[in-house]
Parts: C-alpha cells; sequence; structure tokens
C-alpha cells in the first residue's frame, strides 16, 4: 500500500526538477540570445568586416615667395592579413607587379605572420599602375593603401627641410605618447618635417570595408583623414639656391635674417645633400649611410649645430659694452705697434695707421684696440675687481644672444660657448685677471657661436639694439599668426645712440678704408665686419657679418667658412653676392661669381685625409 505521504514528496521533487530544467534552458537561451549573440555576430561581423586607416596628405610648403619647397605625391602601399590570406600565392607574379625582390618578400611576409591578426606591409611605394594590378587580382586578404611621398622641385634646403622615415621602436616608445604611430607609419626627420610635425601630418581616418567586395563599393567612412596643414616658410627660394652654388666645394654655413622681423631668408650648410635622396623608397636606406658616412657630414646642419670662434666679429659686442660701461668714448685712441702687449702677453696685429679711434679700429680691425676695451671693461674701478667685471661683461654677452639657444624653431640649436666666471675660478684657483682671459676680446679663447647667432647679432646691431628671435615658419594653414615668441622683441642693455657709433665703423670698414670693401655695393650702403678666427687644424676660418641698407636694412647676413683664411677670402664674397642678389634682383659681377665658385680650400687634414682612395 503506498503512502500518501511519499507521494506527495515524489510530486514535489518532480515538479522541482521540471522547474529546474526549464530555468536552465531558459537562462541558457537568454545568454544565447542576449550575450553570446552579440559575440557571435561580432564574431560573423569580423569574419567580413575590415577595419583600414586611410593615411592623411601631409602638409605641404612654400617659400616666402609662394615657390614649392616640399610637394606631395600619390603611391601605395600593399598590406596583407596573414590569417585572412592564402596559404600560397603566385609569388613570381607579385615580384613583377611590386618590383620586389624574392627575399624582400619572404621577409616582409615573415614580419607579417608575427602578428598574424593585423595587417602589415607587404610592398610600399606602388605606382597607381601597379596599385590597379593589384585590384584586378584581388588577392583574399591584400588590399592596398594609398599614401603621400615627399618631393623637393628646388632639391635645395636637405638639412633645412629635414626628411620622412619609418618609425621604429625607439621612435614608438619615445615619441609616441598620444599614441598615433604604428609600426610601418612615417615621421618627420630633421628640419621643419621635424619641428612641425603635429601640424603637418594631420589626423588619421578610418574605413570599413567588406574584405570580400573588390571594388570597395560597400566601404563605410567612420572617420574622415584630416590633411595636414600646408605652410609658408620664411625663405627665399632662389636666394637659398644662390647661397648653396656659392657654398659649393666649402666647408661652413650661411645664415641670412631679416632684421624687422626675425625671419630668417637664408640658412645654408655646406655640404649639403639634395632631400630627394632621402625620400622614403627603395634607395633611401643606401643614400642615408652614405650621407652618414661622409667625412664632411653633409647630414650635419652647421648653421645651428657647430660652435666656432667668432673672431673679430665680437670685436663689435665688446665695442658697444665698452660705450655703454662708460670706459669708452667714440674718439679714444689707442697705439697699434703689430699688437697688444702687457704683462707678458702678447697679441699680435696686421700692419696698419696707429694710435685708432674706435670707427678706424672696427674698419682695420685692430687687435690691440679692442684688448684695451675689453681690458678697461673689466677693471672698471666701480666694480671691486676683473672678476666682478667679468661677471657683469658675460651678462652683456648673454643678452646678445650668446651662449645660449635662441629659440629658433629648427632643431639641433646649439648654445655656443661664453664661460661663465666660476669656470675660470676653477681652471685658475680663484688667481686670474683680465689679461687671463684676453683673447675673448677678439673672439678667440673660450667663446664660441654659431652662424645663427652671428646673423642674429648683426640683426640685433641693424634694429640698434634689439631683435626678434629668428624662425623658419611664416604662416600656419589656418592659423592668424606665428607664436607670439616670434614676435616679441628682445632689448639689450645698450643704448641705441651706442650702436650709430659702430654702425658708423662698420660703414667704413666696407665703403672707405677697411677689410671688406669687396662687400661694397654702390647706393646700398652696405655695412660689415670680417673676422679671422684662428684654427689650429689647419687654415684659419673666414667669417663676416653684414648688414644692408645701413638705414630700415632688410637683410642681415652672417657666412663663416672653414679653413678660409682670411675673412675678406671667402666669407665677405659669397656674403657681397648673396646681398646683391636680394636686395637688386640681379648680379652685376659674374666675375665673383666664378671666382667665389672657383676658390679652392684645403680641407685634407681636417676632413680628406681619411677618405678612401
Amino acid at each position: 500500500m503506498n503512502n500518501p505521504r511519499n507521494d506527495k514528496w515524489r510530486h514535489r521533487i518532480l515538479r522541482w526538477l521540471v522547474m529546474a530544467v526549464f530555468i536552465f534552458f531558459a537562462s541558457t537561451a537568454a545568454y544565447l540570445q542576449l550575450i553570446e549573440g552579440n559575440f557571435y555576430e561580432d564574431k560573423a561581423e569580423h569574419r567580413v568586416i575590415r577595419y583600414v586607416l586611410t593615411y592623411p596628405p601631409r602638409g605641404e610648403v612654400f617659400d616666402r615667395n609662394g615657390e614649392y619647397l616640399i610637394q606631395n605625391r600619390i603611391c601605395y602601399d600593399l598590406m596583407v592579413v596573414p590569417r585572412e590570406a592564402p596559404k600560397s600565392i603566385d609569388t613570381a607574379r607579385l615580384m613583377t607587379i611590386t618590383g620586389e625582390s624574392a627575399r624582400r618578400l619572404r621577409r616582409a611576409f615573415g614580419d607579417a605572420r608575427m602578428n598574424w591578426r593585423v595587417a602589415s606591409p607587404v610592398a610600399k611605394y606602388l605606382s597607381a599602375e601597379a596599385k590597379l594590378k593589384l585590384d584586378e587580382w584581388n588577392i583574399p586578404g591584400f588590399y592596398t593603401v594609398p599614401r603621400t611621398v615627399r618631393q623637393y622641385p628646388r632639391r635645395i634646403g636637405g638639412n633645412l627641410l629635414g626628411a620622412m622615415r619609418e618609425v621604429n621602436d625607439r621612435i614608438l616608445n619615445t615619441q609616441n605618447e598620444e599614441g598615433y604611430y604604428v609600426m610601418g607609419d612615417y615621421i618627420g626627420e630633421q628640419g621643419i618635417e621635424s619641428s612641425y610635425e603635429q601640424e603637418l601630418r594631420g589626423e588619421k581616418g578610418r574605413i570599413r570595408r567588406n574584405k570580400y567586395d573588390s571594388q570597395h563599393t560597400t566601404d563605410v567612412v567612420e572617420k574622415e583623414a584630416v590633411a595636414g596643414k600646408s605652410m609658408v616658410c620664411t625663405i627665399d627660394a632662389r636666394l637659398q639656391e644662390f647661397a648653396e652654388e656659392l657654398m659649393a666645394g666649402k666647408v661652413g654655413s650661411v645664415v641670412a635674417i631679416e632684421p624687422a622681423t626675425g625671419e630668417i631668408l637664408v640658412m645654408a650648410s655646406s655640404p649639403t645633400f639634395d632631400p630627394n635622396e632621402l625620400v622614403i623608397g627603395r634607395e633611401r636606406g643606401n643614400n642615408y649611410m652614405r650621407l652618414l658616412n661622409e667625412p664632411r657630414r653633409p647630414l650635419y646642419n652647421r648653421a645651428v649645430t657647430s660652435s666656432q670662434p667668432p673672431g673679430s666679429t665680437f670685436k663689435l659686442l665688446n665695442g658697444l659694452i665698452g660705450l655703454q660701461e662708460g670706459v669708452l668714448k667714440p674718439h679714444y685712441k689707442y697705439s697699434c705697434n703689430r699688437g697688444y702687449r702687457a704683462g707678458g702677453v702678447k697679441m699680435g696685429c696686421h700692419e696698419h695707421r696707429s694710435p685708432a679711434d674706435l670707427e678706424f679700429a672696427i674698419a682695420t680691425s685692430c687687435n690691440a684696440y679692442f684688448a684695451n676695451v675689453f681690458r678697461n671693461i673689466l677693471e672698471n674701478k666701480k666694480y671691486k675687481s676683473p672678476k666682478e667685471g667679468y661677471e657683469v661683461w658675460y651678462d652683456y654677452v648673454k643678452s646678445f644672444g650668446f651662449g645660449t639657444k635662441l629659440g629658433t624653431d629648427l632643431p639641433g640649436e646649439r648654445n655656443g660657448t661664453v664661460m661663465p666666471r666660476e669656470y675660470y675660478d676653477k681652471v685658475y684657483r680663484r688667481s686670474w685677471n683680465a689679461l687671463t682671459v684676453l683673447s675673448v676680446s677678439i673672439g678667440q679663447g673660450e667663446i664660441q657661436s654659431t652662424s645663427l647667432q652671428l646673423a642674429n647679432f648683426a640683426a640685433t646691431i641693424a634694429n640698434r639694439g634689439y631683435y626678434y628671435t629668428p624662425h623658419i615658419i611664416k604662416q600656419i594653414e589656418g592659423q592668424d599668426s606665428i607664436d607670439i615668441k616670434y614676435r616679441t622683441p628682445h632689448y639689450t642693455p645698450v643704448d641705441k645712440r651706442h650702436f650709430e657709433t659702430i654702425i658708423k665703423g662698420m660703414w667704413r670698414a666696407v665703403n672707405q678704408d677697411g677689410t671688406c670693401q669687396t662687400a661694397k655695393l654702390p647706393g646700398l650702403d652696405v655695412c660689415g665686419k670680417t673676422g679671422t678666427a684662428q684654427n689650429p687644424q689647419g687654415d684659419d676660418h673666414s667669417t663676416f657679418i653684414s648688414f644692408a641698407p645701413r638705414n630700415n636694412p632688410k637683410i642681415a647676413i652672417a657666412v663663416y667658412v672653414e679653413h678660409g683664411v682670411w675673412g675678406a677670402t671667402a666669407a665677405v664674397p659669397i656674403a657681397s653676392l648673396i646681398e646683391e642678389m636680394y636686395l637688386t634682383d640681379t648680379i652685376t659681377r659674374p666675375w665673383l661669381v666664378e671666382h667665389v665658385k672657383n676658390l679652392k680650400l684645403d680641407y685634407y687634414k681636417a676632413y680628406d685625409r681619411h677618405k678612401k682612395k
């Protein structure tokens, strides 16, 4: 006989089991529909949909007159997603279309398989014709991406304009804070391409693409690529090209500035190179290594990164400091008997009329005169010691932009060298005086400057006491004006009236009885100062700073030619021809152009003795 109580429990357990089974199946169905359904939907979509980055055209660069300095041309990269590609393809056909070797393709496929879910480049810089052939072939897992490649119509300004390079692990780890770059991207290197990378590169876009739609008719643009900003450069392309022609075969640099704005008109470093040699492409690596191993270092922008003694051009600054400090008057005269001698110190000088006043001392570049001036600055009675006087002198020098970065918008700028008092205290154990450091009175010894600093110094004198930070970009697309720091004048502590005396001496040096009469241009009132910097490695360096016209100056220039013998030998004619070209739009001395181009200088000891024969 059945127990009713047991039957009751059996029915209750059965109901619970049925309910549990129902709940299990219901929850499983809900999970598959609501949660796993999205996963499988995404997975199904992933089998059909590919997301493709689109690269914007890079901003183009024009010179101050609207001429192209940097242009774009379209090319294509062939990409592959290994997991979607067939196990074997017609390699011979792919080689024919892309122009790549079997070895390069094997290496590209090997690299791609390291990350088999992600698109990787197989062949780069393909033509439109190659792209069409690949589209017709329509290999699963392969697709092309348009890119822009740089070209340089004038073939000038390699160091100035910069180049493009492919990003590597170092760049991804150190220059990728925003996560913008991925392997295979390009980035600006050196020059304008590097300084204005963020403005020039634009913003990438993204397309959702059906993998099996070879005509891309179902593409969905999720984000439009934004083109990089075009720019107007301060450089005068024709003047830059002329400067590079004059500097060919020489080692050195030329910098020309518009004093009223700080805009750089010319920045020529020699030797230079055709920037098209470093355009992204198959030969870039070979060209780069060849340039890198050249003893004269064409990849090195000497205008901003090479520090050299300024030589006698620096005498002008000591004259200005002496006038401001009251230890020098324009009529003061000092004797020069082929040099300066005091306390066992000897400083030679070339033969000229003696005694000299300030104007004549500038015109003839008298060493003895400025040795006296420098000594009087440091031994000024209002200071407790020459060391304290040196500190005052040091502050003046820094205010003119020496011994510090000017803050230009080009990479690689160097400080130059102006030693603080502490340096001499350490070297000479606090036992030194004006005679100990007398060589800096004529721009020798521990003082060094860049050509950019010398050109800026010339612009400061032309402006009678102030300068604008030298810069290379005049206008950026979409911006009303350039950064305010390039529009803010920097004033020196020297009164305007003292500059007139120095300028008279510079005018006399060119137009009357001075050391740089080759620079004379009738009607243009050119002002200048030569420099011959001592060089233990061979012939002395030749340098010259100048501006013109004397009133309302339009151009200030510095030329530095290593191993150029005398200031008047190489630097003066180069600067004069550039000034004439800029101010008159013509050259009236073709014989001087030929003389400069044919000038032979000796670089064997410094650069050429290690060349392979």
